[in-house]
């Protein structure tokens, strides 16, 4: 069985701090994607993550300091690792890695959210691109496992206040319809294929106690290729982990 653990971590430094590295070795995946770092790799402490049973680190920043950022922790060497998607505006920001092992590949994501209206446009334009990428990859990585932050919020059931939030970037009818067109070309929400339960969410904002109410989202996903869907043993999300406004979600296939 392999375990894949996806989480954006709001800052690697802080969460490290707060206890993420000891969280990491009860839980014992053996891929872990990060998003969100906002450090660059001379700044976060390599050979703790090492002595934590991760000795292969990969980490693609973002050109601006303190930003953005993804990486991939194995505890086994992959065959290939590719930085980036070749498409400049995207990998400025530092914002996907992939992995390549002997029978999947695993792709740590960082879709850009639009708090800021000014971006929303930019996201759009990354969400089709995105896809555009993906369709291509994949006729080469068939097995593909895309681990991360979407910042979109899939159903009415993956949100605390649908009503109040439909106008709210992370929640617009056209950012909901590409997460249907995302997995319309062959993926799989893991999580729903074993729990169709509500309030199930994976952040939170840090106002107004919403943790502790509940009032959050579910904007991490580990989709994984339909083609294959029979070696998905479980998925899961793990709200118990608090080193982030965000949780993380787990991902189990079949070796």
């Amino acid at each position: 069985m392999i375990k894949i653990i996806s989480y954006n971590v709001n800052g690697i430094r802080a969460a490290i701090s707060k206890g993420l590295l000891d969280w990491i070795q009860e839980e014992n995946p053996d891929v872990i994607c990060l998003q969100e770092i906002k450090a660059n790799e001379n700044q976060i402490p390599t050979e703790e993550i090492t002595s934590a049973g991760y000795p292969y680190q990969y980490y693609f920043s973002a050109q601006k300091a303190g930003y953005s950022g993804v990486a991939i922790l194995c505890k086994e060497q992959p065959n290939n690792v590719v930085y980036g998607t070749g498409i400049d505006y995207m990998d400025f920001e530092g914002r996907n890695i992939r992995v390549d092992f002997d029978t999947f590949s695993v792709m740590s994501l960082y879709l850009p959210s639009a708090s800021n209206i000014d971006r929303l446009d930019f996201k759009y334009q990354y969400m089709d691109d995105f896809l555009d990428y993906i369709n291509q990859l994949k006729k080469d990585i068939p097995n593909l496992i895309i681990c991360g932050d979407y910042n979109i919020c899939h159903q009415a059931i993956d949100i605390h206040d649908p009503i109040r939030n439909a106008k709210v970037s992370g929640f617009l009818p056209e950012e909901r319809a590409w997460v249907s067109k995302f997995i319309d070309h062959g993926f799989i929400d893991s999580f729903r294929m074993f729990n169709q339960e509500p309030h199930q969410y994976s952040w939170w904002t840090y106002r107004a106690n919403a943790r502790n109410n509940n009032k959050g989202w579910r904007i991490d996903y580990n989709m994984v290729s339909d083609n294959m869907k029979e070696r998905i043993l479980n998925a899961s999300i793990l709200p118990e982990a608090k080193h982030s406004d965000h949780c993380p979600i787990a991902v189990e296939i079949k070796a």
